[in-house]
């Protein structure tokens, strides 16, 4: 019985939009709130019976530290991988179990393709040297993904490899034809943009995924898109947002304005009482609703300041935190 609740989940997930989205958030939190144990004893301490749920705006998120200390599944299984989160000596690692890491791959990619069409024939050129270093990268598998589905014999990983990443950028920049993206992590793209001198790269797309990792000055993230259009001639970078406590991502094509994928929902609390929303544009702590795990915790409370606007997009403005920045130090407006 279990199993067929929770393929029809899956199923629900792999087709989810706008239409029915609301009704699957719905189904998504009754079956956690009976199957995991941690959010249904969290819900109670709230006070929060799920038949009083109504809305998926009503459904509490746990917030995402209890990755850190608690083990947080959706039923009774064994995982066949571990998302696991970088961090310093000094920090706790986030750890999400992974019941099926294609499932997890089909959404991502499924997200991506709405966004920038076929990855088919795509040079992926994945900068991404810190994941690479260490295991359980949820981003090092999907870049891996991305890398193996584009079909294209020159995508692959680069570590500090610089200059042979830059000549198959200026070999296919010059074909003037074919869609390069450039996914990287923000101090491995600043070291690149620093040696790279030649002509615009107009074909190319950079996509951040933030992080400094303590190897260079934190920087706004208008101050690193900056840098970045100057020295490869570009008119925008681009964004992925998404953490270890993740399965879905939103994706912004410019100025920092991320768009969720249709697995996501993204809404914000007041930073003083995070179980009341926030009035559309005013900064809060970023809400996710990621039906995406169904594995897991689908309804989860960030430790982000952003803003979500009226039609869904969102901002990433800074971090609660300030002795445990995730990605880059970004300023914080009111």
């Amino acid at each position: 019985m279990l199993q067929n609740e929770r393929s029809k989940l899956l199923s629900g997930v792999e087709n989810v939009g706008n239409d029915n989205f609301d009704a699957l958030a719905l189904e998504v939190f009754r079956y956690q709130a009976t199957n995991n144990a941690l959010y249904g004893r969290f819900l109670e301490l709230l006070g929060r019976k799920p038949a009083q749920i109504r809305h998926w705006s009503d459904i509490p998120c746990l917030p995402v530290s209890f990755f850190k200390t608690h083990t947080i599944q959706s039923g009774d299984w064994q995982p066949e991988a571990v998302f696991s989160s970088s961090s310093t000596s000094s920090q706790t690692p986030s750890r999400h179990p992974v019941r099926d890491a294609d499932f997890y791959l089909r959404n991502t990619l499924r997200g991506f393709e709405a966004v920038y069409g076929s990855i088919k024939g795509m040079l992926i050129l994945a900068l991404l040297p810190s994941y690479l270093e260490r295991s359980g990268s949820s981003l090092v598998l999907m870049a891996d993904y991305f890398i193996r589905a584009s079909g294209n014999p020159d995508s692959g990983f680069f570590l500090y490899n610089h200059e042979e990443l830059l000549e198959k950028l200026r070999k296919n920049n010059n074909s003037g034809q074919q869609k390069i993206l450039l996914l990287g992590v923000s101090f491995a793209l600043l070291d690149l943009a620093e040696q790279y001198s030649g002509p615009p790269l107009p074909n190319l797309v950079v996509m951040e995924t933030g992080g400094m990792k303590g190897r260079r000055k934190e920087l706004t993230r208008s101050e690193l898109h900056s840098t970045l259009k100057a020295a490869f001639g570009l008119k925008s970078i681009h964004s992925e947002y998404g953490m270890t406590e993740m399965f879905s991502q939103a994706w912004s094509t410019g100025e920092g304005i991320f768009k969720p994928s249709a697995s996501l929902r993204v809404f914000a609390t007041d930073v003083y009482d995070p179980l009341s929303p926030t009035r559309p544009g005013k900064t809060g702590i970023l809400n996710l609703i990621d039906l995406a795990n169904v594995d897991s915790c689908a309804f989860l409370a960030t430790e982000d300041l952003g803003k979500v606007y009226s039609d869904g997009s969102f901002e990433v403005l800074g971090r609660m935190d300030a002795a445990e920045l995730r990605g880059c130090n970004l300023m914080i407006e009111s």
